[in-house]
């Protein structure tokens, strides 16, 4: 019985990597152009000053746990995080929603990313894909967290 082939290899950089199927590859193209239609969305919206509410100028409703028990969710300040994401205004980004920040940062990476690993026909520096988004996910939804409680015990502006 022979050993299966190894991927690692003088140029491994090229080799390592999740294989993809064509499907696999189109399905990258299409999440990239998503995420430019994300960005390209945020663009357009002017961010709120107070640090969250931009949703509401896509005809969204506001915030039901501020309206109802008066705080603010996980998500509060995402949209206007996004909205100063792609306006380079990173401190305010920050500011409005720490964990919308981190996922932006995400998404703008996750753009060439997409379109390299589909050109190449292998998840670039991803080798077990599940294990990479669990990961991922993980992360945002711990720093979301941390973030919501520190909310809750000292309010901002309060």
């Amino acid at each position: 019985m022979t050993p299966a082939p190894s991927l690692k290899s003088k140029n491994s950089q090229f080799v390592e990597g999740y294989p993809l199927a064509g499907a696999s590859r189109a399905l990258l193209l299409a999440w990239s152009l998503f995420l430019v239609a994300g960005f390209g969305l945020a663009c357009w919206l002017d961010p709120d000053p107070r640090g969250y509410g931009t949703h509401t100028r896509l005809g969204l409703p506001p915030c039901s746990l501020r309206i109802l028990f008066g705080i603010p969710c996980p998500s509060c300040g995402g949209t206007t995080a996004f909205a100063y994401f792609v306006r380079g205004q990173w401190l305010a980004a920050v500011e409005a929603n720490v964990a919308a920040f981190l996922l932006a940062v995400t998404c703008a990476a996750m753009i060439p990313w997409c379109w390299f690993s589909a050109w190449r026909g292998r998840l670039w520096k991803v080798t077990d894909p599940s294990m990479a988004l669990l990961s991922l996910m993980l992360v945002l939804a711990g720093v979301s967290a941390v973030q919501w409680l520190v909310w809750l015990i000292a309010p901002i502006g309060g």
